[in-house]
């Protein structure tokens, strides 16, 4: 009985291409046991042992290039060290997707939370919160790309987030992002808070829909304290045909809620 198998078998065993078992050949990791008189490459035991090597090699994000110097010299402590990095770049992909999942869910949420209102005007109960400056501009200035990329500081999936921005009645807007207590340049009162959602074309229209937010708010008599917040929430977009979603959040005072903003002295000066 013939011991040898085909490049077709060969690739049936080992659930890979034919295609890919010849790009190995011509690269120079791996060659047939012999060619039979009729010019099909045969391989034996020892290829298949070898094309299992090559493609664990593969999993292991080494490159072709580099797999016949790893099978023909490498030791035991470099194929530990090799595992090890692999490890270290799985648990690094894993927290990738845990966030992207978080993310997910996040956006899902939301979303869901919007469709369900009726009413763009709502009570929202906030724990304390913490926010890091990221940069600040003029109260009348207009966001741009460049203003954008000219921050020295870069935050990782800015856009995911949700940013917001500090009305404190000065002539400064103050945009923010959530951070922990320790790293802090703003918190946030725990508190009911007015809410309005809204969606539009462009900065220019924001104007009015604060000042249609405050009338809302007195027609109410909802007595506001501290600063506007306007929390952008930029991946709503995708459900929106780009216009920009935002949030107006504004502290609204009762027996239990009756301080504005506190500021830290964690690295802006804003006493």
């Amino acid at each position: 009985m013939k011991s040898d198998i085909t490049i077709s078998e060969l690739a049936k065993l080992m659930n890979v291409s034919v295609h890919q078992i010849r790009y190995f050949e011509e690269k120079g990791v791996l060659q047939p046991s012999y060619t039979d008189h009729n010019l099909y490459r045969m391989y034996d035991m020892e290829q298949v042992y070898q094309l299992a090597h090559i493609l664990m090699l593969r999993k292991l994000g080494v490159s072709v290039q580099s797999i016949q110097e790893c099978m023909a010299s490498f030791s035991a402590d470099h194929y530990q060290q090799l595992l090890h990095a692999s490890l270290r770049d799985i648990d690094s992909e894993m927290k990738r997707l845990k966030e992207l999942k978080q993310f997910i869910h996040k956006v899902l949420q939301e979303q869901k939370n919007l469709g369900a209102q009726s009413n763009p005007y709502q009570i929202k109960r906030r724990d304390t919160s913490y926010l890091k400056q990221w940069m600040e501009m003029d109260v009348k200035a207009k966001l741009t790309a460049k203003r954008l990329a000219e921050q020295t500081e870069r935050i990782p999936n800015l856009f995911e987030l949700d940013v917001h921005s500090i009305y404190d009645g000065s002539n400064l807007v103050h945009l923010c992002v959530e951070t922990d207590a320790t790293r802090s340049d703003f918190s946030l009162p725990e508190g009911n808070y007015l809410s309005m959602q809204c969606l539009i074309h462009e900065d220019d229209e924001l104007e009015q829909i604060i000042s249609q937010f405050y009338d809302h708010a007195a027609a109410e008599s909802y007595v506001t304290t501290g600063p506007l917040i306007l929390i952008e929430k930029s991946y709503l977009s995708l459900f929106s045909n780009n216009k920009l979603h935002y949030e107006l959040q504004v502290l609204i005072e009762s027996d239990a809620d009756t301080e504005g903003v506190n500021v830290h002295g964690g690295g802006t000066d804003n006493d």
